[in-house]
């Protein structure tokens, strides 16, 4: 799609720690093809926030459908709490305007498929903020794995525990860490981004069985501690390993393939990346080798990257290019299934105790378990778009 315009008229939907600083920043200039015209949030001192922080340039709304409605805006940055993410991305399609959606797409896959939907039917850009997708290290991971100069995948491990959170985080709002509120834990919470970098980078598994402890480390009653086995359809088989109860924790991501394998370390400030390549695979080698106790000769590389890594801004910027210019996007929105889809399977084999075939998810069970959750939750109600909350988006 392209746009004769010079800048796409932005309205940004929740004004919490994300939506507020995407607007800071935006007004500050950092995306020049982006210009924020108008805010929307239920609470008067976010909005007295935005007056202030934002110029009266910016026209303020409490209700996101006049917003939409003011004709103010061509596009919309919903950064509202989690269940609601789809259905103001639903709204905003089916009203003609653009949409960029925070992590994750949606609490549940069924509603994410509606959303999916509504954007095939509708002519507008639709856009995920999945913003590690511009980090160089897992950019220049995605690159050489997908190059096939190791070979296909074997194995693939993550263990990304340096989410630490003490009482005191899930204690600072009652719709934390439920299932009404927040609809998971760590999975959906924290580990969005790892999920899609995951599968962006290795694929989607075919089959997923999990481990997951509710509640183990804190008084709270969904997820903080996880342990999952998957395969691919090649064979290969992964883990994925993560908490929010571990200090000091870990954060890496190892890819065994036939020809070598390559370590994003990211635990420190000091990230690394690390290959070691073969010249021989290792189904050749098996074969032909004679030793006993041989194995293929192997070169360790720190692997160089660009060093560029625009997160938030890059997805912004490569949003408005897209509008106006047709330029690729970071992250399609309808990519958000892949991620989910893999969190949902996760949480649904803990609850049944059965592997999941990724293939044939159950989204209708899913959706059926998560609700039986949902009823009993210590929050009575979900958290809407009348609540601005503050979700977690440090990645």
């Amino acid at each position: 799609m392209e746009n004769n315009a010079k800048k796409v008229r932005l309205g940004i939907l929740g004004l919490g720690n994300m939506g507020a600083s995407h607007a800071k920043k935006l007004v500050e200039g950092r995306c020049p093809e982006i210009e924020v015209t108008a805010v929307c949030d239920v609470k008067s001192d976010r909005l007295d926030w935005a007056k202030e922080a934002l110029g009266e340039g910016v026209a303020l709304f409490h209700d996101g459908d006049a917003m939409m409605d003011s004709g103010l805006i061509d596009a919309l940055m919903v950064a509202v709490p989690h269940y609601d993410h789809p259905t103001y991305a639903i709204k905003a399609m089916k009203k003609g305007l653009h949409v960029l959606i925070e992590k994750p797409a949606g609490v549940y896959t069924n509603q994410v498929l509606e959303m999916n939907k509504v954007a095939d039917e509708c002519d507008v850009v639709f856009a995920i903020m999945m913003n590690q997708r511009t980090n160089a290290l897992y950019r220049k991971m995605r690159e050489i794995v997908k190059s096939g100069e190791l070979g296909a995948i074997r194995r693939t491990s993550w263990i990304i525990t340096n989410w630490y959170r003490p009482q005191a985080y899930y204690d600072s709002g009652d719709w934390r860490a439920t299932w009404s509120g927040e609809g998971g834990g760590v999975l959906l919470n924290q580990c969005p981004h790892n999920l899609d970098l995951w599968q962006w980078i290795c694929g989607m598994p075919a089959k997923i069985s999990a481990h997951l402890h509710f509640g183990k480390w804190h008084d709270i009653e969904v997820e903080d501690d996880v342990t999952a086995y998957v395969e691919y359809p090649n064979g290969a088989t992964g883990t994925f390993i993560t908490t929010t109860g571990d200090v000091p924790g870990t954060n890496r991501f190892e890819i065994t393939c036939e020809k070598g394998k390559i370590i994003a370390d990211a635990s420190d400030k000091e990230e690394s990346l690390i290959m070691w390549k073969s010249e021989i695979g290792e189904p050749e080698f098996s074969k032909t080798n004679t030793a006993p106790f041989g194995k293929p000769v192997f070169e360790k590389i720190e692997v160089e990257t660009d060093g560029e890594n625009p997160q938030h801004m890059g997805v912004f910027r490569a949003f408005a290019a897209h509008i106006l210019r047709g330029e690729p996007l970071i992250a399609d929105g309808r990519e958000g299934i892949n991620g989910l889809t893999i969190s949902n399977a996760m949480h649904l084999s803990a609850w049944t105790g059965k592997e999941i075939d990724v293939a044939t998810f159950d989204h209708e069970l899913y959706e059926a378990e998560l609700m039986k959750r949902v009823a009993t939750s210590r929050r009575k109600t979900t958290v809407s778009s009348a609540v601005a909350a503050d979700m977690d988006n440090t990645f």
